[in-house]
């Protein structure tokens, strides 16, 4: 084999590695900048953690319904299990590959313009399916108590199956705009 050959292989070879390389570097450094951001949550009562723990406790005495798509238990329930996961580590991850440079992507687009959309009926990849039908006092109670515990929660946190890792603020910010996504169907009962 010729030697101009075995060479030009090696130089694109590293190009190439170099590239990737170069591409998940600015990824990451593009997901910080965004993931950083000042923008509120588009939400008001998903703006933070007390007005979402507020939003839900009025949900006693005062329920709601969706308009479509799964019903308001088990889109608490499914909140819970993402809140939970986050502290005790999901079920399935996408590869390494995609956290690292489409989901933490995604998540900085979200974070940057204060709002997530996302599949409403897609279930965290790996979790148990949730029922519909049931009642929404103990769907609540799920919720609240997964989310203080979040707050409480002073270790490291799981990776995001999608996004990767992230810190206890950007995982707070994707919890409230996981929930205001979810709410966008919510309405009156």
């Amino acid at each position: 084999m010729n030697t101009d050959t075995k060479d030009n292989r090696s130089v694109r070879r590293a190009l190439l590695t170099g590239g990737a390389l170069l591409a998940g570097a600015a990824a990451t450094g593009a997901g910080y900048v965004l993931t950083h951001s000042d923008q509120p949550i588009a939400m008001d009562d998903f703006s933070d953690l007390p007005r979402a723990m507020r939003t839900l406790e009025r949900l006693r005495t005062a329920p709601l319904r969706t308009r479509s798509g799964w019903d308001l238990a088990q889109v608490l329930h499914h909140s819970a299990q993402s809140v939970e996961y986050s502290l005790d580590g999901f079920p399935q991850l996408k590869p390494a590959w995609f956290r690292g440079s489409l989901g933490s992507m995604a998540f900085a687009v979200f974070s940057a313009r204060g709002r997530m959309s996302h599949g409403l009926e897609e279930p965290i990849p790996g979790a148990p399916a949730i029922a519909s039908g049931q009642p929404l006092d103990a769907a609540v109670e799920h919720l609240m108590s997964a989310l203080g515990r979040f707050e409480r929660h002073g270790n490291a946190l799981a990776p995001h199956f999608a996004y990767g890792a992230l810190s206890k603020s950007e995982y707070t910010r994707a919890h409230l705009m996981h929930l205001a996504n979810h709410w966008e169907l919510v309405d009156a009962g």
